[in-house]
């Protein structure tokens, strides 16, 4: 696989990347949902190829510990994401989607209910019994009244068990982040730069295993690895030809847009703008960051902008560097109001530019957690020229709705977006 088509796109690559190739004839709804289910096909596809990557090198690192072999999963975790988060626009429209994606991308986490943590974590809280139960050093315990035998640390034990145990959604047990904590550790930095720092040794062999338990940390990375590559082949399998998601969007069409704009807006706004950047600016806190072990959080950032984007225009740059694409919703909006079409391509441009600000930023150096930091007025620029786009193409989201003559639709909202007293009460 080519690095550049991982890491990103250039923003020369973004701005031309419409739909004017396309055949100038009228655009069917329906055939504006096939390329939506087969940009999700090729999206769910290459998650679960980058995962079945990331399963391997987590073998490896737990059958030959070392410094370079979890270097080797660290950067398969990375390269893992970037597919995946271009799929979270697929979200609050399909409900095939909306029931599935806790398993595999949920946060934040009590991370002491996986595997040691600093003193500073504290114990268990009024909200969480079992913040710091820790997993992976007893073999034995009890939860909600129950004793669990958990000797063998399984799938099952992770997905059935221990996954929002005693209904908390704190207590997250599976999926990418999850695997994150097992591969970084806490970042203990606060709001200076660094990430996780967990040694290769906390995998290590007899004596020169750190922090004890390094085989059942071992079979936990591995019980949750292969959980995410199940999850994903199941997911990449609903959206094939005979999948029941495809299915479900393509069964009545002004659903099926219906379901489009609300994960549009939905993710542009309360989901990214809200309770993924403004509120952890708000709170200075880098606790609320999406991947806050990795420090990736702004790659997470930009590969959701992206999503949406990739969505509206109808195509899809694979991890191959092949293109799904095809009829798309701007050719849609553009038959009815092409000043609206013009409009909100722009603002998506817009956003991904000033995504693409924050990503360089990061990756010069001036990591999220900085950004986040009280008084960082440059951090906080960056973060809010995120926000305020995410914000401003919504607006445009919104006259879709209208101008398509589409049901009312209500976005996913957030308290530090609309009723920001509320974050602090």
């Amino acid at each position: 696989m080519k690095k550049s088509h991982l890491i990103g796109y250039s923003i020369a690559c973004l701005v031309g990347f419409g739909t004017s190739a396309l055949a100038a004839e009228p655009i069917s709804k329906r055939s504006v949902l096939e390329t939506y289910a087969n940009i999700a096909e090729a999206k769910y596809s290459d998650s679960l190829i980058t995962a079945r990557a990331l399963q391997g090198a987590v073998d490896a690192l737990i059958a030959d510990p070392s410094a370079k072999a979890l270097e080797a999963a660290r950067k398969a975790w990375l390269t893992a994401r970037v597919p995946y988060q271009q799929t979270e626009v697929y979200r609050f429209g399909n409900a095939i989607v909306d029931d599935w994606e806790g398993k595999v991308n949920a946060w934040p986490l009590d991370e002491g209910l996986i595997d040691y943590v600093d003193t500073s974590y504290g114990g268990p809280t009024d909200e969480n019994e079992y913040a710091a139960l820790n997993v992976i050093a007893n073999p034995s315990f009890e939860l909600a009244g129950k004793a669990i035998d958990a000797t063998d640390i399984t799938p099952e034990l992770l997905s059935e068990t221990l996954h929002e145990a005693d209904g908390i959604e704190a207590n997250v047990a599976t999926g990418y982040h999850a695997i994150e904590f097992l591969l970084w550790g806490q970042d203990l930095h606060g709001t200076d730069h660094g990430a996780g720092e967990r040694s290769w040794s906390d995998y290590a062999k007899g004596e020169n295993c750190t922090n004890g338990n390094c085989e059942r940390r071992g079979a936990y990375l591995k019980a949750a690895t292969d959980l995410l590559v199940s999850d994903l082949e199941w997911m990449a399998a609903q959206w094939g030809t005979e999948g029941d998601a495809r299915k479900a969007v393509m069964a009545d069409e002004n659903d099926g847009i219906v379901t489009i704009v609300t994960g549009m807006g939905s993710l542009s706004y309360g989901e990214q703008a809200g309770e993924r950047m403004r509120l952890g600016l708000m709170l200075n806190d880098p606790e609320e960051e999406h991947d806050c072990f990795s420090d990736n959080t702004h790659n997470s950032h930009y590969y959701d902008g992206l999503g949406i984007r990739n969505v509206y225009v109808g195509q899809y740059v694979r991890i191959d560097g092949s293109i799904v694409k095809g009829a798309s919703l701007s050719q849609l909006v553009s038959e009815t109001d092409k000043a609206l079409d013009a409009e909100l391509s722009g603002k998506l441009d817009t956003t991904m530019i000033k995504l693409a600000a924050i990503k360089s930023a990061a990756e010069s150096g001036f990591s999220y957690d900085q950004m986040l930091a009280r008084g960082n007025e440059g951090g906080e620029a960056l973060v809010m020229g995120g926000v305020n786009a995410l914000v401003d193409q919504t607006k445009s989201i919104e006259r879709v709705v209208s101008v398509l003559k589409l049901n009312d639709i209500e976005f996913e909202g957030s308290d530090s977006l609309d009723n920001p007293k509320a974050v602090f009460e």
